[in-house]
């Protein structure tokens, strides 16, 4: 029996019919609706100030022109306070969603990517390189997402496998996410937990400045920045760090700044600075695109804590500095140390957690005498949210906070991490005499003590011992 989050709210959900008939994409809607209403939501004809949820349809295969995409005309065309929660349902044949897949895996197969091989309709001349970095990274069906992301100008999309019912259905978002649901009898009510699951939870971006900037020549001094920009090179040449995907470069829309970040960042990372009792953390990639491996002191920002409301975090400017802000996951970064104890280093008093590293990776093996796995709560697998969200940064702290290994400083494991399904992986160090912040882990990477994997789960999933010693990742279960 799968259990829903205890936080799920009651939502409202509209449905905007598409220009032409998808008897497909209609026959799903009308499950969802009855799934809905059977779930305690509400469901109105068109949306309104109230909404947070709304579907409409497009055709696979086929580009929605951007001045009638609802991405960008909803609020206009409904005068909406805010932007609900968009989802496009994009009805495919079988037969077309495996040659889809098929040319695309053979495309990324050659050696010398042809980029004729990734042209799409609708899509910008530049789109083949970003299709194949994400391809790389995640397989033809990553790329394929993308594509069709920009084609029907959603960034959550429902695609729905079948002919005149549903055989399995997809679930797309920013973050590259593609759980697979089977069309059982839990089809809609899973797909309507899931909905519902991401438009229950916030973000956590609202971000505020407080305090005197911190002197140029005070922060020249310090260990942190400089140990950042070391960890950046070092991850880097284990390329930890995949390219962000910028949406310019994928389809020409150009009200994009408006309506969504013009790219965004593949990951973060930050590391304890004693001597300020704050944690320095990479910026985030939405407000410029960042290169992870190879940042400055603009691309670093200062967090001492947690607002009072929990709506994001509090940051201390750096003079100098850009001071742009910091990652859209800073709230779990810091806040998670709020249920981690503290130690002594140095004679200073610093949380147990020295660095943490978060990328949209998985972990295929590990080494349980050197390094700890620890779960999420169980609905975190079957409902996933959406990052720099409350909801998430509660999961990171939960997780952590059950770590065997940083309840215990003793505890001679020196490295923590957990993995969200559809996103990536947190990696965390402790605090390590003679070694530089972060370099627990890169060791562990290069000693294979940490096995990084390209594919993150999708869903489900475990770690079995095996006669190597390592725990090692089982096939993933079926989201």
């Amino acid at each position: 029996m799968r259990t829903p989050h205890s936080w799920l709210r009651s939502i409202e959900v509209a449905f905007v019919p598409p220009s032409e008939t998808m008897p497909l994409a209609e026959r799903v809607w009308e499950g969802l609706e009855r799934a809905f209403r059977q779930c305690g939501h509400r469901v109105v004809p068109t949306p309104q100030a109230s909404t947070d949820i709304v579907l409409t349809a497009a055709p696979f295969g086929e580009a929605i022109p951007w001045r009638t995409a609802l991405l960008f005309t909803m609020r206009r065309r409904y005068r909406l306070p805010h932007m609900p929660l968009l989802w496009t349902i994009v009805p495919v044949t079988p037969e077309r969603w495996h040659v889809a897949l098929q040319k695309l895996e053979h495309a990324l197969a050659k050696e010398l990517p042809d980029p004729s091989d990734f042209a799409f309709p609708g899509l910008a001349q530049t789109a083949w390189r970003t299709l194949i970095e994400q391809g790389r990274r995640g397989g033809p069906i990553l790329a394929l997402q993308r594509a069709i992301q920009a084609q029907v100008k959603s960034i959550r999309v429902l695609l729905v496998v079948g002919h005149d019912y549903p055989i399995e259905a997809y679930l797309f978002d920013l973050m590259g996410g593609y759980p697979r649901i089977p069309a059982d009898d839990s089809f809609y009510t899973d797909l309507v937990l899931r909905m519902a699951t991401i438009a229950s939870t916030y973000e956590v971006t609202e971000h505020q400045a407080v305090g005197a900037p911190i002197p140029a020549k005070i922060w020249q001094a310090l260990e942190a920045p400089a140990a950042m920009k070391r960890a950046a090179r070092e991850f880097g040449q284990r390329d930890f760090f995949t390219p962000g995907v910028r949406i310019s470069e994928l389809v020409t829309v150009p009200a994009v700044e408006a309506s969504i970040s013009a790219q965004y960042s593949e990951g973060c990372f930050a590391t304890w600075e004693p001597a300020l009792g704050a944690l320095v953390t990479t910026i985030t990639g939405s407000a410029r695109p960042v290169a992870k491996d190879a940042i400055s002191d603009d691309d670093l920002a200062v967090i001492v804590g947690v607002r009072p409301d929990g709506k994001g975090a509090l940051v201390r400017p750096i003079e100098g500095t850009r001071n742009d802000p910091p990652s859209s996951e800073a709230v779990e970064l810091y806040d998670m140390d709020s249920a981690l104890p503290k130690i002594a280093w140095n004679g200073v008093q610093v949380p147990v957690v020295r660095s943490k590293l978060h990328g949209h990776r998985g972990v295929r093996a590990y080494d349980p005498t050197q390094v700890e796995f620890v779960p999420l709560d169980p609905p975190f697998y079957y409902y996933p949210v959406a990052c720099a969200t409350a909801a998430q940064a509660q999961a990171i702290k939960t997780a952590f906070a059950r770590s065997q290994a940083l309840q215990d400083p003793e505890d001679p494991r020196t490295i923590v991490f957990t993995v969200l399904p559809c996103h990536g992986v947190v990696i965390v160090e402790k605090w390590v005499t003679g070694k530089a912040p972060f370099q627990a882990i890169w060791e562990a990477m290069d000693d294979q003590n940490l096995v990084i994997d390209a594919l993150v789960p999708q869903g489900p999933f475990d770690y079995e011992l095996t006669e190597s010693g390592l725990m090692v990742l089982r096939e993933p279960t079926s989201a």
